[in-house]
């Protein structure tokens, strides 16, 4: 529990200093004061910007808990762990390659290009449903192997760590679907930039998450190490 607090603090610390670091950057006799430099700051931002940051604290406070759960329910003697998958490699380093075509769609938006913006914003959805398919194939290997039973509970959080994680996923896919739209519909690229940058944003939040998320998963007994450095054993 005291992980978990620590962590959010952190989190909402981080935050917070995001916000007002303009602040910082301006002398008190040039600005009406740190106050009133991060209400006009606020002001200033995008609505869905703001959303996208906020949603994003949230989702990571609750992957935490999950990651904390997962490591308290370990030591218990019915604790059989999942065996390492090689789908899963593939996986991860096609999500990999999907946060690295968005970032390229990001890149190209900044710089003009809308032919490379669409190549790379196409191909991250492409990578992104390939790696969905392949959690799904996952998912089928998982319960033809023995190690499947309902009883076991790495079992359980397995899928529901992976099945979270591909949840947002596939909200992701649905901004990024109307994103597309805007793309191929007309929209110049002024109108659809902060779109693709915030799409790309979530798109290397989720990969960030699933890195840990996979370690996780797999840590083995190298994970009891990690736990008494964190205090939780």
């Amino acid at each position: 529990m005291e992980l978990i607090l620590l962590f959010s603090a952190v989190l909402m610390a981080g935050f917070l200093w995001w916000l007002i670091r303009p602040t910082f950057n301006t002398e008190p006799w040039v600005a009406g004061g740190p106050v009133d430099e991060l209400r006009e700051g606020i002001a200033a931002w995008p609505p869905e910007k703001i959303a996208v940051w906020v949603f994003l604290a949230v989702v990571s406070v609750l992957f935490m808990l999950l990651i904390v759960a997962y490591a308290i329910r370990m030591p218990y003697e019915d604790w059989r762990p999942v065996p390492q998958l090689r789908l899963l490699w593939t996986n991860t380093f096609v999500l990999i390659l999907a946060s690295a075509a968005l970032q390229w769609a990001r890149y190209s938006a900044r710089h003009g290009r809308m032919d490379a913006m669409r190549f790379g914003l196409l191909s991250g959805g492409a990578f992104t449903f390939v790696f969905l398919v392949g959690q799904i194939l996952a998912w089928r290997q998982l319960s033809a192997t023995d190690y499947f039973s309902v009883a076991n509970p790495a079992v359980a959080f397995f899928y529901v760590i992976t099945g979270l994680h591909g949840m947002h996923l596939l909200g992701g896919l649905v901004a990024w679907g109307k994103t597309a739209a805007r793309v191929w519909g007309g929209s110049d690229l002024a109108q659809v930039r902060q779109n693709v940058e915030l799409c790309t944003t979530y798109w290397h939040f989720l990969l960030a998450v699933w890195l840990v998320l996979f370690g996780l998963l797999f840590a083995g007994d190298n994970l009891d190490l990690l736990l008494k450095l964190c205090g939780i054993r």
